[in-house]
C-alpha cells in the first residue's frame, strides 16, 4: 500500500536514503535530483540512484556499480513508511554524460541566486520540496489499486531555504529526519518562493537552461541591478551582465562604479562594448571610455555609430571636474517659432530618456537660449499654440568651464532638476541633470 496525500520534505532529508523496488528490497540509494528547466522548471523530473551491488536491476543490466541511474519521478510510489518505492512498471534510465539537467544538490545548495522579488542575491542553504498526489489517484487506490495512477506523483520545487534552518537540516544530516525536522523547526524560517528565483549560467558547458527571464530583469531598477552585480562572485556577476540585453545593461552600468565597469566589459569585444555604449547617456558614456586604455576606447568607438561616436568624442575633450565634464546632449531644444504640436512631435522621435526631460528649451536662430518651458506646460495648452507664448520657467545657465564645485552649489541654491550649459558663443552645449551631481558628489 502507498502513502498518499502531499508531504513536505527537502533536498538535505532526502539525500542519501534509500530507494527500494517493486519488491521491497534496497535498490540504491539517492544521489541527486534532477530538472529539465525546458520541460518543467517547477518539478524534478527524476532522482539519481547510485545502484546497490545485490541490486536485481544492476545484474541484468550489466552496468557497474559506480554508475548512475535515473528514475522518472512517474515511476515512482511512496511506501507506507514514505520511502521512495518503484513501481510494478518502473523502467530506471542510465545516465550519460550528456544528459542536461540542472541538478538541485549541485547546481543549487551553497551558490549565489538571485532573488528576483527582493532584489538582492543570497546563497542557498537547502531546497524545499513537496511530493503531490492527484486526487485521481488517492480514489483508485480507495478502490483497491496499491500505486498510483501514471504520472499521479510528482515532486514541485517549492521554496529554497536561505536562512539558518536549512543550514541547521543540513548540519544535523544522518540523524533520524523527525529529530532533524524538530530542532531546525525551532528557528525562524527565511525561504525564496521558487517562483522568485532566478539561477545564473555561468558555465556553458554545463547548459543549465534556467535563465533569468528578461521579463523579470527589465521591470527592476538599474540601482537594484546594479547592487546585485556587485554582491555576486565575478563568474556570476559575468554572466548575469551578459544575459541583459543592450538597453538594460545599459542603463545598470551607469549605477556601477569605475572599477566596476571596467571589470564588467573586459569579456566583452569592443562591437558588443559598443552597443552597450550607444545606449548610454552620452555623458556616462563618455566619462566609462576615459576609464579605459586609449587603445580600448579608440576600438569602441571605431565600432559605434558615427552620430553617437561623434557625441562622445566631443565630450570626451572636456575635464570630469568641470561643468562640459558633466553635461549630456540629450535634451530637447525647439525653434522659437514651434507650436505645441511640435514640442510634441519632438517628445515622440525623443531617443534619449524622456523621464529625465523636464523642460524644453526654446532657441533663436543663432543658437542662444530665448526661454525654458516647462513640460508640464504643454499639457494646458492646445496644439496650435506657438511654445514662445507659454508662461516661462527661471533660466538658469552655467558655462562649460564651470566647476563642479560650482555646478553643485548651483544646483542646491536654485533647488534644480537640470542645468543648461553654454559653450564660449553662449550658444546651447548641453545640461547637466541632477542624478549626475548627485552621482559625482556620492563619488567624491
Amino acid at each position: 500500500m502507498t502513502a498518499q496525500g502531499n508531504h513536505r520534505t527537502s533536498v538535505s532529508a532526502l539525500m542519501g536514503t534509500t530507494v527500494f523496488d517493486a519488491a521491497g528490497r534496497p535498490f540504491g540509494y539517492v544521489k541527486e535530483f534532477a530538472v529539465s528547466p525546458s520541460v518543467d522548471a517547477a518539478h524534478v523530473q527524476g532522482v539519481f540512484v547510485r545502484l546497490l551491488a545485490e541490486s536485481g536491476w544492476l545484474r541484468r543490466s550489466g552496468q557497474r556499480r559506480k554508475g548512475l541511474t535515473m528514475i522518472p519521478i512517474a515511476a515512482l510510489q511512496r511506501n507506507t513508511a514514505g520511502s521512495m518505492q518503484l513501481r510494478d512498471d518502473a523502467s530506471p534510465i542510465a545516465l550519460f554524460e550528456d544528459d542536461n539537467f540542472l541538478l538541485l544538490e549541485r547546481d543549487l545548495l551553497d551558490q549565489q541566486i538571485i532573488d528576483v522579488h527582493g532584489h538582492k542575491v543570497v546563497r542557498v542553504n537547502d531546497v524545499d520540496l513537496v511530493w503531490e498526489t492527484s486526487p485521481e489517484a488517492v480514489a483508485e487506490t480507495a478502490a483497491g489499486a496499491t500505486t498510483e495512477a501514471s504520472g499521479a506523483l510528482s515532486l514541485r520545487i517549492a521554496e529554497v531555504e536561505v536562512g539558518t534552518r536549512g543550514a541547521v537540516r543540513r548540519l544535523l544530516k544522518g540523524l533520524p529526519n523527525a529529530t532533524v525536522d524538530r530542532l531546525a523547526n525551532r528557528i525562524r524560517s527565511r525561504v525564496i518562493p521558487w517562483e522568485f528565483v532566478d539561477l545564473i549560467d555561468r558555465d556553458p558547458a554545463r547548459r543549465v537552461k534556467l535563465k533569468i527571464e528578461q521579463e523579470r530583469l527589465s521591470q527592476m531598477h538599474p540601482s537594484d541591478l546594479a547592487d546585485i552585480l556587485e554582491e555576486l562572485a565575478p563568474p556570476e556577476r559575468q554572466a548575469l551582465f551578459r544575459s541583459l540585453d543592450e538597453e538594460v545593461a545599459a542603463e545598470t552600468l551607469e549605477e556601477v562604479d569605475p572599477k566596476l565597469q571596467k571589470a564588467l566589459l573586459e569579456g566583452l569585444d569592443s562591437e558588443s562594448v559598443a552597443g552597450i555604449v550607444e545606449e548610454m547617456d552620452p555623458g556616462a558614456a563618455a566619462d566609462l571610455l576615459a576609464e579605459l586604455t586609449e587603445e580600448r576606447s579608440d576600438a569602441i568607438l571605431e565600432e559605434m555609430d558615427p552620430e553617437e561616436r561623434q557625441e562622445v568624442e566631443d565630450l570626451l575633450e572636456f575635464a570630469d571636474d568641470s561643468a562640459a565634464g558633466q553635461m549630456t546632449t540629450e535634451y530637447l531644444a525647439l525653434p522659437r517659432t514651434a507650436l505645441v504640436a511640435d514640442a510634441i512631435q519632438a517628445l515622440s522621435n525623443f531617443e534619449g530618456d524622456v523621464e529625465t526631460l523636464t523642460d524644453i528649451y526654446l532657441l533663436e536662430e543663432d543658437g542662444r537660449i530665448l526661454n525654458i518651458i516647462p513640460l508640464a506646460r504643454l499639457l494646458l495648452a492646445t496644439p496650435e499654440t506657438g511654445l514662445a507664448s507659454l508662461p516661462v520657467g527661471h533660466l538658469i545657465v552655467c558655462h562649460v568651464d564651470d566647476s563642479a564645485k560650482k555646478v553643485a552649489e548651483m544646483f542646491d541654491k536654485y533647488n534644480l532638476r537640470a542645468l543648461a550649459v553654454l559653450d564660449d558663443h553662449e550658444q546651447l552645449a548641453g545640461i547637466i541633470l541632477a542624478e549626475h551631481v548627485i552621482a559625482q558628489l556620492r563619488a567624491r
